[in-house]
C-alpha cells in the first residue's frame, strides 16, 4: 500500500472552512490551520476529567477498536463545543450538498445544523456524538468510519489539542482511500497544535472514466511513541 506523507495545502489560518476547490472538495481531506489556539485547546483537554459532561467512555481495546479511550458528550454539549460544532457545520454545508448532487440524491442538508439534528431525531439518532479521545504510550486508533444510523453529514472534523513533539511523538492522523478498481492508498496528515483536519466520514465523489464514482475513507491514527495526545472530534450526526 504505497503512503502519501506532504505538506498539504492549507485554507488560511482560522478561516475554519475550506474553499469550493479546496483539497476538501477535491480529494476527500483539507487542513484547517490554528482553528484553535493553545489556550482554547488546554482548556477543551481540561474537560476530560469532569464526568459531568460526558454520557459514556469506550476503552478501545475492549471493542478491538485499537487502544486508548475516549468519552462521548452528553447534552447539553459545553458551550465551546456547541459554538464551533455549529459555526463548522455552517461552513462545510455548501461542499456536502455538492457532494450529494454529485452522489445522485437530491435533498439537501440543512444550511445550519439545528434542522438537521431534527432530521437525526426523527431517525431515532438522538445521542450527542462530538468526543474527547486520549492516547497514551502504545495506543492507536484503527482505521474505521464514524457512521451512527441511516442519517449522517458526509463531513466531519477532528482537532489536535496536544504539541506534537513535546507533548508525543507519533500518533500521526492518517486516511485510507478506496477508490473503485484500484488499491488503497494512505495518506498521513500533519496537524500541529490546534489545526484540525475535516476529512469524508465515508464516501466523496471523484472523477470516474464516464461519471463521477465514489472513494470510500477510512480514518484512524498511528501508534503513539510517548506523551499523551488529546483529540476533539466532531462528527455533526447524532447517533442511535
Amino acid at each position: 500500500m504505497p503512503t502519501t506523507a506532504t505538506r498539504h495545502t492549507r485554507a488560511g489560518a482560522g478561516t475554519g472552512a475550506p474553499a469550493p476547490d479546496s483539497p476538501l472538495a477535491n480529494a476527500g481531506h483539507a487542513v484547517l490551520p490554528a482553528l484553535l489556539q493553545p489556550a482554547e485547546c488546554r482548556a477543551l483537554r481540561a474537560l476530560y476529567a469532569e464526568d459531568a459532561h460526558f454520557r459514556s467512555t469506550v476503552t478501545m481495546a475492549r471493542h478491538g477498536f485499537g487502544r486508548g479511550e475516549y468519552r462521548y458528550f452528553r447534552y447539553p454539549l459545553p458551550e465551546a463545543v456547541a459554538t464551533l460544532r455549529e459555526r463548522l457545520y455552517a461552513q462545510l454545508a455548501g461542499i456536502a450538498n455538492a457532494w450529494r448532487g454529485a452522489c445522485g440524491r437530491e435533498a439537501p442538508f440543512p444550511a445550519t445544523l439545528a434542522p438537521f439534528l431534527d432530521e437525526c431525531r426523527a431517525a431515532g439518532q438522538c445521542q450527542p456524538t462530538p468526543l474527547l479521545l486520549r492516547y497514551g504510550p502504545g495506543d492507536y486508533n484503527c482505521l474505521h468510519r464514524d457512521l451512527y444510523g441511516d442519517v449522517h453529514f458526509p463531513v466531519q472534523v477532528a482537532v489536535l489539542l496536544s504539541q506534537p513533539e513535546r507533548e508525543f511523538s507519533g500518533g500521526e492522523f492518517v486516511l485510507s482511500e478506496q477508490r473503485p478498481r484500484r488499491q488503497s492508498r494512505a495518506t498521513v496528515v500533519p496537524l500541529g497544535q490546534g489545526d484540525a483536519v475535516a476529512f469524508a466520514v465515508s464516501q466523496f465523489p471523484v472523477d470516474g472514466t464516464h461519471r463521477p464514482a465514489r472513494a470510500t475513507l477510512r480514518h484512524g491514527v498511528s501508534t503513539v511513541r510517548d506523551g499523551e495526545r488529546f483529540v476533539l472530534g466532531l462528527v455533526f450526526h447524532d447517533a442511535r
